[in-house]
């Protein structure tokens, strides 16, 4: 089956996952440690602790109720965190253990929308969706404050930086700014100003604070005078804003003088910094390119200043939490929080460094492996449906159901850009294939039932030329065939790329030529519609997966179906071969994985590690790691173990021969003690019971029996007991159980007997077998008893005639 050049097929036995990437993040309002390592995020009924180098789920803060988290807060040193749930209860967190430490109830009528710490992080606020606000003395765990007078949902509170003040500022939907004042637990003022949702204060100092809201303005307030002092019109829903510290330089970002300067977040999805002295906006991020796209979608919900690492960071509507570089407001690192349903997924790069992702949107994710660093591509407007990547990994193809195709190409540092597009199918395209030996065609298959073939000129695959492409190439499509009379689900080109192959719903799988696209032949045989079909690396073979949960292997040269593998018992939406054409790997939309072997028809192993359907499944070049990407919105990383688990296996019989060899010797030099310690290590009942019988050949053997057994340890006497009621069931072997029980129950008391684990079910075991041991001992001995009582009448019958001879 495979090439004779390249050494003997290494068949693959099993995978183990390596690595998930799982949504860490699906709304609300994130935390980051003081350190700037840490990242901590809200996730349905959980919190999740992410490590930013790495972009890691290190661990969970999830409580036993399955609420969600409405609100949490991590105390300004970082010690603790109090998270809120729709259950109406606080819990107090050690974070980095994972640890709740106190658990208490929030006294809100409704959910806790917000929450903040004081700057000592002994009091903590909590607005509830009840209009109420509380604070807490977090030492103490008791309710200092319960202060009414908002109106509608309590979405914001803050303390005033300067504890001495004892101030609480807050802000409801009645878009008024209340200052309370906590010694006298009364609202000594309202700033009333916003016309719409206010979503974020921040103090410039002691007397400055600079407000946002959703009515497109920031306002600078004087808390002496409480008064506004600026309206700063901004032009777009503003949800954050960030001071500029004082020191620095941000001389990049157009900041030539002293004076406040903030950055705001918003509607625009960008950056911008404002002076406030001047109202005037002073720097600006410059927009991508998003054609057709609704402005809501890139809209950021957060920002947030990380000083230890110089960093301004961001949360989009999408779910992505984004880094800058503070002075400039470069982008460092991009971190994607929620996939939604993943529906492919390909190995990307020359050494298969990258992935790249389509998730059910028109947005495409890049994730460089090694740091989880994720570049997101637009150019579709609408679902991306399928990708496929050129041999040398640098350039791919992606088709969506604005009907159109587009050419990425990674140029240095990882980048990736549209080189090339295409529009031609009548509606939305489904499925994509590559050419294999060169980059010079691409395949795509469509609802209206075609099959287009686009040739890739070759200014896009030399380097020098596609590095100086400034917007996209138009593609045109050299050859159009009906292809199937219902909607097309899988195409694939051979990897000699002279023929390719198409799989429908209407349950057929047909060959085609490259160059004409001519129909060469029909695979008719699936019961329903055909998920997908991949032509062997190394034979002329196409494989085909259906929703009838079958896969088949066709001959290419007469369209016979050569082998059936059956298994799966619900779809079968993509096969891959691996093992240089020797086995199968498939996926199921039960989120099951298969690994068959050809030759044999065998599965070989079952891996369970989604929990929903599986639409994405490549290999790596090295053919040592597959990708998978399912409806559970998780990407799975599996590594071929194969070879580890065979090394394992041969160590552990090395192992086991060297235990036998050495428990040999021990019984050899007759040290029965060590050779029982070993026999039990080696978890073999016979081998005790081989020395047991060897200790009780010896003179005086049931006393050194006895030594030995009471010099064992607890766990080892719990194995003996284990191992002695499987000899008991034996009557060859009774003695010697009996032997070790008598031992164990003269010298261990019944207390500690009781202790023994299985003790239980080894007396129930033990006694009806032991009552039937003495029942046969029983009758032994009243047979020998009557063998003797003959015995001795016989001689007494033989004495008596010589005794009358001699008379």
């Amino acid at each position: 089956m495979a090439d004779t050049d390249a050494g003997p097929v290494r068949f693959k036995s099993n995978y183990a996952v390596s690595r998930k990437i799982d949504p860490f993040y699906k709304g609300g309002r994130i935390q980051i440690s003081r350190d700037g390592q840490f990242m901590l995020c809200p996730c349905g009924n959980k919190v999740n602790v992410v490590d930013v180098g790495t972009g890691a789920v290190l661990h969970s803060l999830q409580p036993e109720e399955e609420e969600d988290v409405t609100a949490f807060v991590l105390s300004p040193d970082d010690e603790v965190l109090v998270a809120a749930s729709r259950a109406l209860l606080l819990r107090l967190w050690h974070w980095r253990e994972p640890r709740c430490a106190r658990a208490w109830r929030a006294l809100h009528a409704a959910p806790v929308a917000t929450m903040a710490c004081d700057p000592t992080a002994t009091l903590l606020a909590t607005g509830g969706c009840d209009s109420t606000i509380k604070v807490w003395d977090m030492i103490k765990h008791y309710c200092t404050h319960n202060l009414k007078g908002s109106s509608g949902v309590v979405h914001l509170v803050e303390f005033h930086p300067d504890i001495s003040r004892l101030q609480l500022f807050s802000s409801s939907m009645d878009y008024k700014i209340r200052i309370w004042d906590l010694n006298s637990s009364k609202c000594v003022a309202v700033l009333d100003g916003h016309f719409s949702a206010v979503t974020s204060l921040a103090f410039a100092d002691g007397n400055t604070l600079l407000s946002s809201g959703r009515d497109k303005i920031c306002m600078v307030w004087d808390l002496e005078s409480r008064e506004s002092k600026r309206t700063i019109p901004v032009y777009e829903t503003v949800e954050a804003v960030v001071l500029l510290p004082d020191k620095g330089d941000f001389s990049q970002l157009g900041v030539k003088k002293q004076g406040l300067h903030f950055v705001t977040a918003g509607s625009k999805g960008v950056l911008q910094v404002w002076e406030a002295g001047t109202a005037g906006c002073v720097y600006s991020q410059p927009v991508p390119f998003v054609p057709q796209e609704e402005p809501s979608e890139r809209s950021l919900c957060q920002c947030l200043a990380v000083p230890a690492r110089g960093e301004v960071v961001t949360v989009s509507r999408e779910h992505n939490v984004v880094f800058y570089e503070l002075q400039s407001l470069r982008l460092r690192k991009q971190l994607a929080g929620y996939n939604e349903e993943v529906l492919d997924v390909k190995f990307l790069g020359p050494g298969d460094s990258h992935i790249v992702v389509a998730t059910n949107s028109p947005q495409l994710k890049v994730f460089e492996l090694a740091t989880s660093h994720c570049q997101i591509l637009y150019g579709h407007t609408e679902t991306i449906m399928a990708l496929d990547v050129f041999r040398k990994g640098l350039m791919f193809v992606t088709c969506a159901k604005d009907r159109s195709i587009r050419v990425w190409r990674m140029g240095k540092a990882g980048r990736v850009v549209c080189v090339a597009q295409g529009l031609g199918h009548a509606h939305g395209v489904g499925a994509i294939a590559c050419s294999r030996m060169k980059e010079s065609f691409v395949v795509t298959s469509s609802q209206d039932c075609t099959i287009k073939i686009w040739d890739i000129p070759e200014s896009l695959t030399s380097k020098a030329k596609a590095a100086s492409i400034s917007s996209p190439e138009t593609l045109h499509a050299r050859v159009t065939e009906r292809g199937h009379n219902k909607d097309i689900n899988s195409v694939a080109v051979s990897p000699n790329d002279k023929l390719l192959a198409t799989g429908s719903q209407d349950r057929l799988a047909k060959l085609w030529s490259c160059s004409d696209c001519s129909l060469l032949g029909v695979f008719s045989g699936h019961r329903r519609g055909i998920w997908c079909v991949q032509f062997s690396p190394v034979d002329q073979v196409l494989a085909t997966s259906s929703a009838d949960g079958t896969l088949k292997l066709w001959g290419l040269r007469d369209f016979s179906c050569l082998k059936t593998f059956e298994g799966h018992d619900a779809s079968v939406l993509k096969i891959i071969f691996v093992s240089r054409g020797a086995q199968l790997l498939s996926s199921g939309s039960d989120g099951l994985l298969k690994l068959w072997t050809i030759k044999t028809n065998e599965c070989v192993k079952t891996l369970d590690g989604h929990e929903d359907k599986i639409w994405g499944l490549h290999s790596n070049k090295q053919d040592d790691m597959v990708v998978t990407a399912s409806s559970d919105s998780c990407i799975t990383l599996w590594q071929d173990v194969t070879e580890i688990e065979e090394k394992e296996a041969q160590a552990k019989q090395e192992e086991q021969i060297m235990k036998e060899q050495e428990l040999s010797n021990l019984l050899h030099e007759k040290r029965y003690l060590k050779a029982l310690g070993l026999a039990i290590s080696l978890d073999r009942p016979h081998t005790v019971l081989t020395v047991v019988k060897a200790i009780l050949k010896e003179p005086e053997g049931r006393k050194h029996l006895e030594e030995n057994i009471v010099r064992l340890r607890k766990d080892q006497k719990e194995a003996v007991l284990a191992f002695l009621v499987t000899w008991n069931t034996n009557s060859r072997n009774c003695h010697e159980a009996q032997a070790v029980m008598e031992t164990l129950l003269r010298h261990e008391a019944p207390d500690t007997l009781l202790q023994f684990s299985g003790i239980k079910s080894a007396v129930e075991s033990l006694l009806p077998y032991t009552e039937r041991h003495f029942q046969r001992l029983g009758r032994l001995l009243q047979a020998s008893m009557f063998i003797d009582f003959l015995w001795q009448n016989m001689r007494l019958g033989d004495t008596a005639p010589q005794d009358s001879s001699t008379l």
